[in-house]
């Protein structure tokens, strides 16, 4: 019988209670606040306080922080806002854009940190605030441009035969106003969720086979501690990646609220 099959000393695997930790601070209020909290309040002044120390005192010669930071809000203007939006619509929607990515990047890589260990972004909360601003953003940046025209065309694109709006509008109105804000939340969620667990898996593997298990079975945790390490780097490589990838999809939908069309 293989041993973390066992009833006594057996492994216990990863959960979704995990995501659900008990109250810290102010139980049973709306101002409840558990350890997924704490990490989201450390991310985010941790992201203060990275800006504030290399935009404190600019120089010619930059010093290495601000070197960083000028690094990483041109990576944000150059290839997201103008690389979509152009150098007008981009700077116009730059503070936007320059936020959500750095919000998504500070509380998914709460994930690989240890003694952390879990994303910011791992609970719905987050990803479904930052989608509905995406999303908010992308009708504001249609209406700005043309009030008259922007929902008509939306749901009614120029050049379909009237008999077929029947079919076309309603499907207009859910890929449109439905389906992107809720792809936008579930693609970053599930991933950092996919991650903790894995994660969580590899390592509590690792300490099972070396400290619980018996005879041949602990060779077993040099593998995963080795798959434990390897797909923590993969995980801030993710991290990167959706935090990427959710500023360029909102940079996206503005520019098709913006598209000539409209």
């Amino acid at each position: 019988m293989i041993p973390f099959a066992t009833d006594e000393g057996g492994f216990n695997g990863p959960t979704i209670g995990e995501f659900f930790p008990e109250a810290i601070f102010f139980a049973g209020t709306p101002f409840e606040i558990n350890r997924i909290m704490l990490i989201r309040f450390l991310a985010v002044a941790a992201l203060l306080l990275i800006f504030w120390i290399g935009t404190r005192r600019m120089k010619v010669i930059p010093t290495r922080m601000q070197s960083v930071v000028e690094m990483g809000l041109d990576f944000a203007r150059v290839n997201i806002a103008e690389d979509i939006l152009g150098k007008k619509d981009g700077k116009r929607f730059l503070p936007l854009i320059t936020t959500i990515f750095f919000m998504v990047l500070f509380m998914n890589m709460t994930g690989p940190i240890p003694f952390l260990n879990i994303a910011g972004t791992s609970v719905i909360g987050v990803p479904i605030v930052l989608a509905l601003v995406a999303y908010s953003a992308f009708i504001y940046a249609g209406v700005k441009k043309s009030p008259a025209n922007f929902f008509r065309n939306a749901l009614f694109p120029p050049g379909v035969p009237p008999f077929l709006y029947i079919i076309v509008t309603p499907i207009e109105f859910i890929s449109t106003f439905l389906i992107r804000p809720v792809t936008l939340t579930l693609r970053l969620l599930m991933n950092m969720i996919v991650g903790h667990l894995l994660l969580v898996l590899f390592f509590s593997a690792t300490q099972f086979f070396f400290f619980t298990a018996t005879g041949g079975f602990k060779l077993f945790g040099a593998g995963t501690l080795v798959f434990g390490f390897a797909f923590t780097l993969f995980e801030v490589l993710i991290a990167l990646l959706q935090a990427y990838i959710f500023a360029l999809l909102t940079a996206v939908y503005i520019q098709l609220a913006l598209a000539e069309e409209h």
